[in-house]
């Protein structure tokens, strides 16, 4: 061969390599696919300023004043009612279970207060396990409140509603109250650092063994799907259990993440969680004919696990699909448990309405991972 330098043999490696890429149809897919699709769904689904925040208002002094602080709410673009009662504890246990993100409550004896020249005060909790997702909404609410009211103290009030305001707007941001950062990241960041070692990992268990040329020793061994299934996502269990114990111990003695709940029940959660992944990685396993497949696929899970779950962003500042396909994703589930148990001390009843959801995803994953896997048998 010529030592001299060649175009001609470059050319020719080139035009392999393109050749490769063309037959590598899935691989092409996701080259170009994959990246326009996330440009236009995170591009339209992102949003760091969330509007129409679910809020229950209790009303303890129904009257005029009352009726025009919860039109100055339903107006506002912030703030979208969910739930009207005379009850200060009903309307904290939906601030509890994630329903709403604030309780707006107008105590009793606000209206007389307010005409006898006292100032009273409006209580309003908000939901502050993500510090960012309600800040500018709070900001807004001491002058919302005040033009409120504007128009209703007339008359022998009307000095007041030029004073200094009549009334004061007492804010307590529950579980965050000092909207430390850590408190909300690094429990999200257990959820993400889970999905891309257990996808990733049982994602590349199977293409290794058709690399390496073992994977006929597999389907040659007397085993049903289910029993290799087990047997290759249960080691990995084991590592997922090892990384939450570890993450958790960082969690506690060097960020201070404040861990009020049950960790049974949160040690549970976690199992759910880890062999879903699990679960998904594995369905991967069967479609990806190599490593760099496999890699490729977990990225495209995990990105929008982080995205669209609440992790990076708001989630209720999302547009509705999005909401929709973050539903879909389990980290978006388990970051409302842990962040429940951890935070606010949350019961099974509580953590129920995203726990069955993650019941639901493992078994339609393991479901698509069996029929795939009895496909490759054929």
């Amino acid at each position: 061969m010529s030592a001299r330098f060649s175009f001609a043999r470059v050319f020719a490696v080139l035009r392999k390599e393109f050749l490769q890429m063309r037959r590598d149809r899935l691989t092409l897919a996701m080259i170009v696919g994959v990246p326009m699709m996330q440009l236009f769904l995170f591009g339209f689904a992102i949003n760091s300023n969330p509007k129409h925040l679910p809020t229950a208002v209790s009303i303890s002094d129904p009257g005029t004043y009352s009726d025009s602080i919860v039109a100055a709410l339903q107006n506002s673009s912030y703030f979208e009612i969910v739930k009207a009662t005379n009850s200060p504890a009903v309307a904290r246990r939906m601030l509890e279970e994630g329903t709403v993100s604030f309780v707006v409550e107008v105590p009793a004896n606000f209206s007389r207060d307010l005409i006898k020249g006292a100032q009273p005060s409006i209580l309003v909790e908000s939901d502050a396990t993500d510090p960012a997702a309600g800040s500018q909404a709070t900001a807004a609410l001491s002058e919302l409140f005040t033009d409120a009211l504007r128009d209703d103290l007339k008359g022998p009030l009307a000095a007041r509603a030029q004073a200094t305001p009549a009334f004061n707007v007492v804010i307590h941001p529950l579980y965050n109250p000092e909207a430390i950062t850590q408190y909300n990241i690094i429990p999200g960041l257990l959820a993400v650092i889970l999905t891309m070692t257990m996808v990733l990992m049982t994602c590349l268990a199977l293409t290794r063994e058709r690399e390496r040329g073992t994977y006929e020793n597999l389907l040659a061994m007397p085993v049903k799907p289910l029993e290799l299934m087990i047997g290759k996502i249960a080691p990995n269990v084991v590592v997922g259990a090892i990384q939450s114990t570890l993450i958790l111990l960082v969690a506690r003695y060097v960020f201070n993440v404040p861990m009020i709940g049950s960790f049974a029940l949160l040690g549970a959660a976690l199992l759910l969680f880890i062999v879903a992944n699990l679960a998904v990685g594995y369905t991967f396993s069967t479609v990806a004919q190599n490593q760099l497949q496999a890699m490729q696929m977990t990225m495209f899970f995990l990105l929008p696990a982080i995205l669209l779950s609440g992790f990076a962003f708001p989630f209720r500042g999302m547009p509705v699909w999005a909401q929709w396909i973050g539903e879909i994703l389990p980290a978006t589930h388990f970051l409302r448990v842990v962040r429940g148990i951890l935070l606010k001390g949350n019961g099974f009843a509580e953590i129920w309405p995203d726990t069955w959801p993650l019941i639901l995803f493992l078994f339609i994953a393991g479901s698509l991972a069996l029929l795939r896997f009895r496909k490759t048998l054929d």
